[in-house]
């Protein structure tokens, strides 16, 4: 299947974790943009730059833990290595 038509279906709960997840992380930027806009000091806006990447690992690890949990452990119940292959890609690309 192509990428572009790939698709995760996601309980409500799920979508709505992820989802506030999301909305703190922006309002995380937006809090950065305005230190930016009035003039804050840079180890500041640095520690707050800080504190969104640590909230994009942690939504990427509860995204890949939810992966891994669904979408590996059905491929490989079902004896295809397709999301196995793709998730030693993706690791590789993160390490």
């Amino acid at each position: 299947m192509d990428d572009c038509c790939r698709k995760k279906e996601r309980t409500e709960e799920e979508k709505k974790l992820l989802t506030n997840r999301l909305l703190r992380i922006e309002g995380q930027i937006r809090g950065i943009r305005g230190m930016l806009e009035n003039d804050a000091y840079c180890i500041d806006i640095i520690t707050q730059t800080a504190a969104v990447s640590a909230a994009l690992s942690s939504f990427n690890q509860e995204l890949l833990d939810r992966h891994i949990r669904t979408c590996v452990t059905e491929d490989i119940k079902a004896g295809n290595r397709e999301k196995t292959e793709e998730l030693l890609l993706l690791l590789r690309r993160l390490l």
